[in-house]
């Protein structure tokens, strides 16, 4: 077996372990800006397993053609079953990236970054074997519902979402509370300056320095947007707002 190791596994440090047909894939974009920095730090570990290595012949076989029939090929379940008990002693949740899976969203995210860490499956091909799925008792986790190529660039876009909230990896953390999801709204618009551009205007409200007024600016602006742009999160918004006041009430 070999590993592809990336800062130090084990201990307190929160670490995300990737089992994957192309550990070269990793770091990636992880390895750049504040995750990469964080994991230059020492914020975050990253482990990186090539799932060929637990093959058992010669030929390094990983998958097989479905029972059943049909197209395309799927991966061995003995096989991926000896990759994860490679790292069945790493922290955290067993995490399959399948379009069938669990919506990820923020609320995961967060529930991600507060935990040890994770262990992350990419599949290729059709898929994984559902028989080694459910002895492993894998949490399927989706990024959205389109198909990849494989799980790689899906664990790359969870793992930026998770490690960016991890302590110290940010530095500003009234940046990340501002965000989108954050507060159950899509972000407010941004302006920088300079304060107009091409014959238009930033809002006259930012250039005021009243700190209030721009808050609930904000505030209306994210609102507005969200209502315009995804109704189904301004509805649970709006329920999680009802809930709230009968709570207080």
């Amino acid at each position: 077996m070999a590993a592809d190791a990336t800062g130090d596994v084990g201990g307190n440090l929160w670490t995300a372990s990737v089992l994957t047909l192309f550990p070269e894939a990793f770091p990636g974009p992880l390895g750049l800006s504040l995750a990469g920095r964080g994991l230059a730090r020492g914020l975050w570990a990253l482990e990186v397993l090539d799932i060929r290595d637990f093959a058992r012949d010669k030929h390094r076989s990983v998958d097989d053609t479905p029972l059943g029939g049909g197209p395309g090929m799927v991966m061995r379940p003995d096989v991926v079953d000896a990759a994860i008990e490679a790292i069945a002693e790493r922290p955290g949740p067993l995490v399959y990236l399948t379009p069938r899976g669990r919506l990820l969203d923020q609320a995961l995210v967060r529930e991600f970054a507060a935990g040890p860490g994770l262990r992350l499956l990419c599949g290729r091909y059709e898929g994984v074997d559902q028989r080694v799925l459910d002895a492993r008792e894998v949490l399927e986790v989706s990024v959205g519902d389109f198909v990849l190529s494989g799980g790689e660039m899906a664990a790359l876009v969870l793992l930026d979402a998770v490690v960016r909230l991890l302590p110290g990896v940010m530095g500003n953390a009234e940046s990340a509370a501002e965000e989108s999801f954050e507060e159950g709204l899509l972000e407010h618009p941004l302006f920088t300056r300079p304060a107009e551009w091409q014959g238009r205007k930033a809002p006259e409200v930012l250039l005021s320095g009243h700190h209030e007024k721009v808050r609930r600016w904000r505030r209306a602006q994210a609102e507005d947007v969200t209502r315009q742009r995804r109704p189904d999160i301004w509805r649970r918004y709006l329920a999680s707002r009802e809930s709230g006041e009968k709570d207080e009430g």
